[in-house]
């Protein structure tokens, strides 16, 4: 391939983009990995590794989004309080009850790059539980999106 054929996104040409997706019964490992390639920008024409296309993403209906399987029992998150014995364990079930955005959260961060530019997609995310979100964003006239996982029996 010829290098003047190739074309590289400039940060100056790129444009700010919303999307609003809608998370209720959605598995959420394969949610979130259409979030995190929609957040990269891999659906773009112009995609290019490491820049940042400016693309924002509002998901709503959070503590609607499934897991399959027994992983609400089994899958555990783990996090340490930086303390001696401090390592600390909540299941996924706990925690989907207990703060749904943070289950969205980890898995899609999880997915983006490991670096400064992962950091700054991970700001562009907002997601909201069932009736949290009344088009705070309706400002920046967000395309809805309708994503879809394969459906839970």
């Amino acid at each position: 391939m010829n290098a003047r054929q190739t074309t590289m996104a400039k940060a100056q040409d790129l444009a700010e983009t919303w999307y609003e997706l809608d998370a209720a019964g959605q598995i959420v490992g394969r949610f979130a990995a259409r979030v995190a390639t929609l957040l990269r920008g891999k659906h773009l024409p112009n995609f290019t590794p490491h820049a940042d296309h400016k693309i924002h993403v509002i998901i709503k209906n959070a503590d609607k989004a499934v897991f399959t399987g027994d992983k609400l029992v089994s899958k555990k998150y783990y996090w340490h309080s930086r303390y001696r014995t401090g390592l600390k364990s909540e299941t996924a079930g706990a925690l989907l009850e207990r703060r749904p955005e943070e289950v969205l959260r980890r898995a899609i961060h999880g997915m983006l790059p490991k670096n400064r530019l992962g950091s700054v997609m991970d700001r562009h995310v907002r997601i909201y539980k069932s009736g949290e979100y009344t088009g705070q964003h309706a400002a920046q006239q967000p395309q809805v999106i309708d994503i879809q996982t394969r459906e839970t029996v």
